[in-house]
């Protein structure tokens, strides 16, 4: 803009005062940059929220006299083009001023005016993670609803096919086209239509995929068809994969498209070794890849098929040394896991419709919800390794926890031996083994087949498998002997010894109660067994609480 233009727009600023999308500051050199990306934030999503190109921060303006006062806030331009990279830094999705303006007033100050864009159509922008909106004139979190009536706006648009009007047939892969071809034919049982797939131009094959919108190829063509070098052709989005190896040794590799042959290549890049566990009454072990390649490549597509490409982030896979974990951006969409896991729910929707439908076609995944059902939680079951965990607790990503050893071997045998075990049934076996609470139907479930046994908080193997299994000595150390046997001990110890302290006391019983119980849960226990005995006027404390001394309440044959 001009001067005279810059000139203007301050004045109509100043005249129309403070807004949610506006805000003057006095401030001079020193002011924070991380204020100023709070700033940027709510006045980036507020500028959304009213349809706005644009909002305004504005320095060297008194915001309580509406006086221009200067600022020297950013006189070397070096510093102020830095400010924009350092701004950009610490938002998500990344984001930078539209401008910065210096503006000299007919009276000789100085004000600096950025000018900030709004936050893009289904993205609120956030600074260091955080959502920030403004509450009349005053800098606030942005509002639950807000951030919902913001992500709401994308959701009926299919990011996946806006057509690429810089993109051609030129590219796409040769081999990932071919390879497609060759997809479909093997789909087809007659012999013509196998060889009419195969014969299919590269124009005729993105239509059978439905990847044009007339001329134009789509995003989601070039996402699994595109050569590495598309990605330019995507900005600001990213198309992009990322393995990373966590732990002694570290690496990591970024895959570009086509995802329709580089989810291959990632799998690769993945340590999997074998793992063993001994069947009850064999002497062979039964052998397992830590990873199998269906249930991996289940998750990596439906990661690719389900990311919110809008939030401008990778798909991570993360191998450490006993888990695998993939994530993806974006809430889990329509329902639920359990809900597909447990064939409750079909899904309604899609986030990207053309390209689930194109990875459908090309046998990547299914899009009626049977992947996570069929091949990653039964797959994970006839390994007889621990099921898929989802994390929901990020509500901007979804995350997929595979785990890559035993938890408890007795899980693995229970399995074995239980091959028409329902699948509710396995993913209450699977709780159990990892310490996680079930509900009553579940339990009950779980002892009428007589796998489990123990009070709810406590559940552990059951004698049953424990006897199938050879794990009797596992058995025993996980019974409860009954609180009445560990009240005649503690009575005992007290009998012989005259006094005990807690210390003394937890000594004596933390060997000897169950070892299902972790140490919190047996000292809890042993003062509830200690406040009975009280209570029961059998025992007695003397002395302050916490270094109380206990005594039988008898008397003392010594005294």
């Amino acid at each position: 803009m001009k001067p005279s233009e810059l000139q203007a727009v301050l004045n109509d600023l100043i005249e129309q005062w403070e807004s949610e999308v506006v805000e003057f500051k006095q401030e001079g050199d020193s002011y924070a940059i991380a204020s100023i990306g709070k700033y940027f934030s709510a006045l980036s999503n507020e500028a959304n929220l009213r349809g706005l190109e644009s909002a305004w921060f504005v320095l060297g303006v008194n915001n309580k006299t509406h006086a221009i006062v200067g600022t020297d806030y950013g006189i070397d331009n070096q510093r102020l083009m830095g400010l924009k990279h350092q701004i950009a830094q610490g938002l998500k999705p990344s984001s930078s001023f539209k401008d910065i303006h210096i503006v000299q007033t007919p009276q000789g100050q100085r004000v600096v005016m950025f000018q900030i864009p709004a936050a893009p159509r289904g993205m609120p922008i956030a600074w260091n993670d955080i959502c920030y909106g403004r509450n009349g004139d005053s800098l606030s979190g942005l509002s639950i609803t807000k951030q919902d009536e913001i992500r709401g706006q994308g959701a009926a648009e299919d990011w996946s096919a806006v057509p690429c009007k810089n993109a051609d047939i030129s590219h796409l892969d040769s081999a990932a086209l071919q390879r497609a071809r060759e997809i479909l034919a093997a789909n087809q049982k007659d012999a013509d239509r196998k060889q009419a797939c195969l014969a299919l131009s590269a124009t005729e094959l993105l239509d059978k995929l439905e990847l044009r919108v007339g001329e134009h190829i789509t995003r989601a063509a070039l996402l699994l068809l595109g050569k590495p070098l598309v990605t330019p052709l995507l900005s600001p989005f990213v198309a992009e994969l990322t393995w990373k190896l966590e732990g002694p040794e570290r690496n990591y590799e970024h895959f570009a498209p086509p995802f329709l042959l580089n989810t291959s290549l990632l799998y690769q890049k993945i340590r999997n070794l074998r793992l063993s566990f001994l069947p009850p009454g064999q002497l062979i072990p039964v052998d397992v890849p830590k990873y199998d390649q269906t249930i991996v490549l289940e998750a990596l597509h439906n990661c690719i098929a389900h990311q919110d490409y809008r939030a401008c982030e990778r798909v991570l896979v993360i191998e450490r040394s006993a888990e695998l974990e993939l994530s993806n951006a974006g809430a889990f969409y329509d329902g639920e896991p359990l809900d597909y896991v447990l064939g409750t729910r079909t899904p309604r929707r899609y986030r990207n419709k053309v390209l689930a439908q194109a990875m459908e076609a090309l046998r990547m995944m299914d899009t009626l919800g049977f992947g996570i059902r069929e091949v990653m939680f039964r797959g994970q079951a006839r390994r007889y390794l621990p099921l898929p965990d989802f994390d929901l607790s990020d509500p901007a990503h979804v995350t997929l926890t595979l785990a890559g050893r035993f938890i408890d071997e007795n899980y693995s045998r229970a399995l074995l031996l239980n091959q028409d075990m329902p699948l509710v049934d396995t993913v209450a076996l699977d709780r159990v083994q990892k310490h996680l609470p079930i509900d009553a139907v579940a339990v009950q479930s779980l002892r009428k087949r007589d796998l489990v046994e123990g009070r709810k908080t406590a559940l552990h193997v059951s004698v049953k498998i424990a006897d199938v299994t050879d794990q009797k000595a596992q058995y025993i150390r996980n019974r409860s002997q009954g609180d009445e046997h560990y009240r005649k001990l503690i009575l005992d110890y007290l009998d012989k010894f005259h006094q005990a302290s807690l210390r003394q006391l937890q000594e004596m019983l933390h060997p000897l109660l169950p070892q299902i119980l972790d140490d919190k849960q047996k000292l809890t226990k042993i003062r509830n067994l200690l406040t009975w005995l009280r209570d029961k006027e059998l025992i007695r404390a003397e002395g302050p609480k916490k270094n109380a001394i206990w005594r039988s309440a008898k008397p003392d044959k010594n005294s």
